[in-house]
C-alpha cells in the first residue's frame, strides 16, 4: 500500500465550508492537510469546488464554515516569510505591459528594492525559458508562453506555497507535456509545496506525490492516494506499467466518488 508523505503540514484545512450568495454550497466538511513541500493534485467532477479550495486557501475568500490553520512555521502574508503564489486558468496578463512589466509587478508592489526586484524578475522570467521575451507584449505571445508568463509572476515572490488553478486544460497536449516537464523541474529546484487543480487523471498521477480525489458538489475528501514514483519523471515513466497502474487506481477512486454523489 502506497504510503503519504510524513512532513508535517503547513496548513490544515478543518470541516472547511463554503455556501455562496446563491445558496451553492460548494465546499462541506471538507479536511485536508497539506504538507511541506510535497506536491498535491486535488481532482474531481467540474464544480466540486477544487478552485474555491484553492482561493480560501490564497486568502482570496473566508469558508462560512470550518477553519484553516497554518503552521507558526509559515505565517500568511507579507513581511512574515510565507508568501502564496497563485496561478489562474487565464494568465491573466496586463495586456499593455511587457513580459518583464508582468513578472516584476509583484515585486513592486511588496516594494522590493528596484536592482533586486529587477534580478528576480529576470532570473523568473529566464526560469520559464522567455528570456528573450522579456520585452516583448501578451498579444505577441502564444497560449503557452502566457501561462509560463503567469507562472514567472507567481514564482518572482519565492512562494513558499504554489497554488495552481488548472492552468494547462487550454492547452494543446504537447504543450500541456513539456510544461508539465517544466513545472516539475522548477518544483525540484525550488521545493516550493504545491497544490494543483486539475480535471485529469494522468496530469495528476505525472505531477504528484499526492491525488486528494473530492466528490462532487458539496466537495469533500473521498481518497487520498499516494504516488511513490520517484522524480524526476519523464516519457519513460508515462510509458511505464508503474504509471498504468497509478491512473488505474486513481480512476477507479474518481468513479467510485461520482458514483457517491450521484446516489
Amino acid at each position: 500500500m502506497p504510503t503519504l508523505s510524513a512532513e508535517p503540514p503547513i496548513v490544515e484545512l478543518r470541516g472547511v465550508g463554503k455556501t455562496f450568495g446563491n445558496a451553492t454550497i460548494a465546499l462541506d466538511d471538507l479536511n485536508l492537510d497539506i504538507r511541506h513541500r510535497e506536491f498535491i493534485s486535488l481532482l474531481g467532477p467540474s464544480g466540486c469546488g477544487k478552485s474555491t479550495a484553492l482561493r480560501l486557501m490564497a486568502g482570496l475568500s473566508k469558508p462560512t464554515r470550518g477553519s484553516i490553520e497554518w503552521s507558526p512555521a509559515f505565517q500568511t502574508g507579507p513581511g512574515t516569510g510565507g508568501t502564496v503564489g497563485f496561478v489562474f486558468q487565464e494568465p491573466t496578463l496586463m495586456p499593455w505591459a511587457t513580459v518583464f512589466a508582468n513578472v516584476h509587478l509583484p515585486l513592486r508592489l511588496q516594494r522590493c528594492a528596484p536592482k533586486a526586484a529587477q534580478s528576480r524578475a529576470m532570473s523568473a522570467i529566464e526560469q520559464m525559458g522567455l528570456g528573450q521575451f522579456a520585452q516583448a507584449y501578451p498579444r505577441e505571445l502564444s497560449g503557452g508562453m502566457k501561462m509560463r508568463v503567469s507562472i514567472a509572476r507567481a514564482l518572482v515572490t519565492d512562494p513558499g506555497l504554489l497554488l495552481l488553478d488548472e492552468p494547462f486544460a487550454a492547452l494543446d497536449e504537447i504543450t500541456r507535456f513539456r510544461l508539465n516537464n517544466d513545472l516539475l523541474a522548477l518544483w525540484q529546484s525550488l521545493k516550493p509545496t504545491v497544490v494543483f487543480v486539475t480535471h485529469s487523471v494522468f496530469e495528476s498521477v505525472y505531477l504528484s506525490n499526492r491525488v486528494v480525489v473530492l466528490t462532487g458538489r458539496p466537495g469533500r475528501v473521498f481518497a487520498e492516494l499516494a504516488i511513490n514514483a520517484p522524480y524526476p519523471r519523464d516519457e519513460s515513466f508515462r510509458t511505464s506499467p508503474e504509471y498504468s497502474g497509478y491512473c488505474r487506481e486513481v480512476s477507479q477512486a474518481l468513479a467510485a466518488a461520482m458514483a457517491v454523489h450521484r446516489s
